[in-house]
């Protein structure tokens, strides 16, 4: 698996489970304390995202870290 196919996977789990909680960009950007253009940057697979960043979008969508990196299995 090359690295932006691993992005774009990590990006559609987050945004499965964005949607599965019915919130918006704008209310994961809000809640997390990033940018409703980096979440979807992220979502896209664009940005190769930093740990503390991991962290605020786990925290927003109340799950670990650990639970989100799962989407990467």
């Amino acid at each position: 698996m090359t690295e932006n196919s691993q992005l774009q996977k990590f990006g559609e789990y987050i945004r499965t489970i964005r949607k599965t909680q019915n919130l918006s960009q704008e209310q994961l950007a809000e809640l997390s304390g990033l940018h409703r253009n980096y979440i979807g940057g992220v979502e896209r697979g664009e940005r190769n995202i930093a740990l503390l960043n991991i962290i605020r979008i786990a925290q927003a969508l109340g799950m670990s870290p650990s639970e989100l990196l799962k989407g990467l299995d």
